[in-house]
């Protein structure tokens, strides 16, 4: 892999670490907020200093081809998964929820493979239904339940949030990773101001502070600041091949669990990272025939 490749791993690593408290936050937050206001009002928060970046580095507007491609990024990472997956959170533990989202890599290599023109090879795409097997076993062995609402929710979340990572990844060749990021949360404004404010002002109850630092988390980490390292990546390394470093969210996330919630960690789950580990580094040798960059702007 070239240096630019390798780069791309690296950053794409830093975005999963970012996104793997998503979920335990989102959990927290929708004990107290409604899993609407909560999907929605994280990224009318993070606007703001998206808005402001925009502004102090005069970007020039998108040109109408790229705000189609916007469009489905809005759909997928602003309104489709953090709705979807606050609701699912409900009724799901956020460890039963990361097992799930166990599924989003091999989602977002496929809508790569659609959307980017990539062309992986027969033996990428084994490490990626190997990797994705592997969590899924995990979830089996671990006893993750049986199908339930929540977990309908969390495919459709894994669905539409797919979608918005490749085409992210896409854009971000052509516009840099925290532009497609900051542009796509300043143009969902419009559709976000009225649903929140009417949701705001349905809320009944005092707002603990540890909501506060929780819904925080998920605004300016997982709603902002984690695409920009994620989006660069997948558009420095290969929608597909980085996408595929996603498969240790989960184990991140339960690490996480038990550094900040407590919660006990069975050996198991060490050995089935590392079987994880082992798909994405043997992922990186396979070959993927990426699309033509048109232009690639600086993080």
């Amino acid at each position: 892999m070239s240096s630019r490749e390798n780069t791309g791993m690296a950053l794409g690593l830093l975005g999963v670490i970012i996104f793997s408290l998503t979920l335990p936050f989102t959990r927290i937050v929708v004990q107290e907020i409604h899993p609407l206001l909560n999907g929605l009002g994280r990224a009318l928060f993070a606007a703001i200093p998206a808005a402001a970046l925009l502004l102090w580095r005069r970007e020039r507007w998108p040109s109408w081809r790229q705000v189609r491609g916007l469009g489905l990024v809005i759909a997928g990472v602003i309104l489709g998964f953090p709705v979807l997956s606050a609701w699912a959170m409900q009724t799901l533990p956020a460890s039963h929820g990361a097992l799930v989202n166990g599924l989003q890599p091999l989602c977002v290599a496929l809508y790569a493979a659609w959307l980017s023109h990539e062309r992986p090879s027969k033996a990428f795409w084994a490490c990626a239904a190997l990797g994705s097997g592997l969590v899924l076993g995990y979830a089996l062995i671990t006893g993750a339940g049986s199908i339930q609402a929540g977990d309908l929710l969390m495919l459709g979340a894994i669905a539409v949030g797919g979608l918005g990572y490749a085409e992210g990844g896409r854009l971000a060749k052509e516009m840099g990773g925290w532009q497609v990021i900051c542009w796509a949360l300043v143009l969902s404004t419009p559709v976000l101001i009225g649903p929140v404010w009417y949701l705001a002002a349905q809320h009944q109850g005092a707002i603990s502070m540890r909501t506060w630092w929780a819904f925080g988390y998920v605004s300016l980490f997982s709603q902002f600041l984690g695409f920009f390292a994620w989006y660069a990546g997948l558009a420095m390394g290969g929608i597909a091949r980085v996408s595929q470093i996603q498969l240790l969210q989960i184990f991140f996330t339960i690490a996480f669990s038990a550094l900040f919630f407590g919660e006990h960690i069975e050996p198991i789950t060490w050995l089935f990272a590392c079987g994880v580990i082992i798909t994405v580094m043997l992922g990186r040798k396979t070959a993927v025939q990426a699309a033509p960059i048109s232009k690639a702007n600086a993080i």
